[in-house]
């Protein structure tokens, strides 16, 4: 069948040409005119409601003299900045990824992951002007726009492969934060925006280089590439530009500037490092919640992961997940609130336990607009929560994986392990050297229970590096 090329209706063009004329503004940052169909309200009210998603998820670290540190760094960089006047807002969030990053409208976080890597306030104060810069720049409100302007036929239509991964566009890969990407020029200018911010308010800029090092050395080792190197350019490429913003700085602006790395340590002492078991965590496929005194058994070899929002396990081919997610009300409230929204068909329901926990159960058909699913629901409550354990299949594999989907939903159990019950997040702490060695031997005199080069890289430093005595590094034990 052949295809007629698409043309604008009259009143469309005639909107796009309005939208031209008059969705332009001048970027504050490069003083060029740019199109923007966003207005600085609604990017403020965009930013504003994804922060307080995350906020609610996630939350932020119990540490006030850390929170205040990220706050007044970037309130002191965002008075001076091009965009004085949004509403700027600073976390720390308690989340174990090493990670940063901007939402529209000047709401930056900061990872308590990110924080326990780096080793001085100067370092910091570099990574929080850098999210600063991307929201000086507009960068995201560029992207919105580029997007709008696509969706009015301006752009040119979307292609969609062929050769879409089986099942991957129904079931994905569960819930995750979702941060806007930035293309490599707008990182790099973030960086050297960074760099000018960082300047003005008197840290020593030397310490820029530092940050990207330990990003390419995370990137390169065995462990997950941190979320900032994921969508950041190559940690080699911004070492070089930052030296080359160094060798272009007179040394006059190094006077008196300052690096604060002892007290900014201090702020680290005893922080969590890593992710908490305390809040769930895996033993193989079995699911483990101390706080909650909970247990359950996924599948073996599915993918899991501990969310904020829920607990999921995914088959090898993602033609099946499973989840575990609070519910609100009773339990038949909560399984009620499931199966009443749009598109869902209950196929059977009834009462029934689980391991001696009264529980209400119900299969059902889901339709979307990518297609169909099978899913079987349990809600229960338990220790005064309300859970609800929900598996979902692909119609062409649900005969092949009800049963272990039903057997893990059925798995949910007290946890009554004293050793689990009592486990304890491992926390950063501090050590001051009471005579000079080398990176090796203070791994060796002062162990860790992670990897001597893990300690190596939270350091910034090698093994062979000298360590004069009194010097004040990290390393990370098991919490009492």
């Amino acid at each position: 069948m052949s295809r007629r090329p698409t043309v604008l209706s009259g009143s469309t063009a005639l909107l796009v040409v309005s939208l031209l004329q008059t969705a332009c503004a001048t970027n504050p940052v490069t003083g060029r005119r740019e199109l923007s169909l966003v207005s600085e309200a609604q990017e403020v009210q965009m930013g504003r409601d994804a922060s307080q998603g995350d906020l609610q998820r996630v939350g932020t670290v119990n540490n006030p003299a850390a929170q205040a540190l990220v706050r007044g760094i970037g309130a002191r960089m965002a008075a001076k900045s091009e965009r004085p006047n949004l509403p700027w807002e600073f976390h720390l969030l308690d989340d174990a990824a090493v990670n940063a990053f901007a939402y529209p409208g000047g709401f930056i976080f900061v990872t308590r992951g990110l924080m326990t890597h780096l080793n001085s306030e100067a370092e910091l104060a570099e990574v929080i002007g850098h999210e600063i810069g991307h929201v000086t720049a507009k960068h995201s409100v560029a992207q919105i726009s580029q997007s709008q302007l696509a969706q009015l036929g301006l752009v040119g239509a979307s292609v969609f492969s062929p050769t879409i991964a089986k099942y991957g566009d129904l079931l994905g890969t569960g819930a995750s934060l979702l941060f806007l990407k930035f293309g490599r020029d707008d990182e790099l200018q973030a960086d050297a925006l960074g760099f000018q911010y960082s300047l003005v308010q008197g840290y020593d800029v030397r310490e820029a280089p530092k940050v990207f090092q330990t990003l390419g050395r995370l990137s390169g080792g065995a462990g997950r590439v941190p979320e900032w190197q994921s969508t950041h350019p190559d940690p080699g490429n911004r070492i070089q530009r930052a030296e080359q913003r160094l060798a272009q700085t007179p040394a006059s602006a190094y006077a008196n500037s300052r690096v604060n790395r002892v007290e900014y340590l201090r702020l680290l002492d005893g922080m969590v490092f890593g992710e908490n078991p305390r809040l769930g965590y895996f033993t193989g496929n079995r699911f483990l919640h101390p706080d909650l005194r909970f247990q359950l058994d996924f599948p073996s070899g599915w993918k899991t992961a501990n969310q904020p929002e829920a607990v999921i396990a995914v088959s090898a081919d993602n033609g099946a997940q499973i989840q575990l997610v609070p519910g609100t009300g009773t339990p038949a409230q909560a399984l009620q609130g499931l199966v009443q929204r749009q598109g869902v068909t209950v196929k059977q329901s009834g009462q029934t336990t689980v391991n001696g926990i009264p529980a209400v159960t119900a299969t059902f058909d889901v339709q979307g607009q990518q297609g169909a699913l099978n899913g079987l629901a349990v809600a229960l409550s338990y220790g005064n929560v309300t859970y609800v354990l929900l598996g979902l299949t692909v119609p062409q594999v649900a005969a092949q994986y009800a049963p272990a989907i039903e057997s893990a939903l059925r798995s949910f159990r007290p946890l009554t392990d004293a050793a689990a019950l009592n486990v304890q997040p491992a926390r950063v702490q501090l050590v001051t050297l009471d005579q000079a060695m080398t990176g090796q031997q203070y791994v060796q005199r002062y162990p860790s229970t992670v990897s001597a080069e893990q300690v190596y890289i939270i350091n910034g430093i090698e093994a062979t590096t000298a360590l004069p005595r009194g010097t004040v590094l990290k390393r990370v034990v098991r919490g009492g």
